[in-house]
């Protein structure tokens, strides 16, 4: 069996030149994130390892913890158990608003393509798409499509939906797979190149974990069979973790978002939505918000269909997501506030003019 080095890990030369002095310390990638704990792997093995009270004191936020796909610098007890004491600067990281609250949720670090999985019956959308492309975007990482269960629809239907795929995006590449009929999954491993890592995206029951099975050839994650209520995966990945195909790639495995909220995600936004932010150079206002201003190059090329109105249409929503994240909490429940008087005078006025 071929030993395992730190590259094979994917530590490249971005991790190498770090300036922490190592010491009696070693390094290893966090590989499963639990409660209160992690699994990390490095060329001497894998342990289950917990951060230093220090660091748990010092921490300012979530993004201070290890994430999966995060370098750490450790010591190891034993062979089985371990502690981290820092981790290295990240690379990359994929990040998201948390359910309703103003948190951030780093999904995973230090990937090099996000593979955004939908199927392609109930869940298939192309809004959805380009929020996943946006957070992926802001940092830092490719995005590809993986488009899934192309065995539940026909060939005329399919093509319909790479005919929206390729009009509202340029540049994605796109893989077609099934795990039923096996198409695709050859191409799928022949795009997984030896020591990049790959984070697999989507909702839940689009075939994420099995994509990852048929890849690994063993069912090393538990899935459940199709719903016949809903004609849907039933969800089963409850944690992140990260695997080791035969041919040196990386993968990583997600629960199922049901929701992709915005944080700061600008500079993600206005970088894939790139022909909207070039068409904002030409704005009268330099702090146009494309939505009713005079002069605006936007609105312009959208009322002469220039621009797609449902690309429009999602940037918008995606940058006051993005604006209103950004809000303070007074300025955030102000703007309750007034919305909330605004609604009752509406309802004032209705009950005023019924006969």
């Amino acid at each position: 069996m071929k030993e395992i080095n730190n590259e094979d890990l994917g530590y490249d030369s971005f991790f190498k030149t770090n300036k922490f002095e190592l010491n009696e310390f070693s390094v290893a990638r966090v590989i499963a994130e639990y409660k209160g704990a992690y699994k990390v792997k490095n060329s001497t093995g894998e342990f289950f390892a917990k951060v230093t009270g220090k660091n748990i004191f010092n921490a300012l936020s979530r993004n201070d913890y290890p994430a999966v796909g995060d370098w750490a610098v450790i010591t190891e007890l034993n062979p089985e158990q371990a502690v981290i004491h820092e981790i290295l600067p990240r690379k990359t990281v994929i990040k998201r608003k948390y359910n309703n609250k103003n948190e951030v949720q780093i999904i995973a670090t230090n990937i090099d393509v996000a593979l955004v999985v939908e199927s392609v019956d109930r869940d298939f959308n192309l809004n959805r798409f380009e929020r996943y492309f946006a957070i992926a975007n802001d940092g830092g990482i490719k995005s590809t499509i993986v488009l899934n269960k192309i065995d539940l629809i026909s060939k005329e239907d399919l093509e319909s939906k790479l005919v929206e795929i390729k009009k509202r995006f340029h540049d994605i590449d796109i893989i077609l797979t099934s795990i039923v009929t096996n198409e695709g999954l050859d191409e799928l491993k022949k795009y997984i190149l030896p020591r990049k890592t790959y984070c697999f995206l989507g909702s839940s029951g689009v075939g994420k974990s099995s994509l990852i099975n048929k890849l690994l050839g063993e069912n090393a994650i538990e899935t459940k069979d199709i719903s016949f209520q809903t004609g849907r995966g039933k969800h089963t990945t409850t944690s992140r973790e990260m695997y080791f195909l035969k041919n040196g790639g990386i993968v990583i495995d997600n629960p199922g978002m049901r929701e992709v909220g915005m944080t700061n995600n600008t500079n993600g936004i206005d970088n894939f939505f790139d022909e909207i932010t070039t068409l904002s150079k030409e704005c009268k206002y330099t702090d146009c918000s494309h939505t009713s201003e005079p002069g605006c190059k936007v609105l312009s090329e959208l009322k002469s269909g220039r621009l797609d109105e449902n690309k429009y249409s999602n940037y918008i929503n995606l940058k006051k997501e993005t604006k209103y994240y950004d809000m303070t909490d007074l300025e955030k429940r102000e703007k309750d506030r007034k919305f909330g008087k605004f609604v009752k005078k509406a309802k004032e006025d209705i009950e005023k003019y019924k006969f």
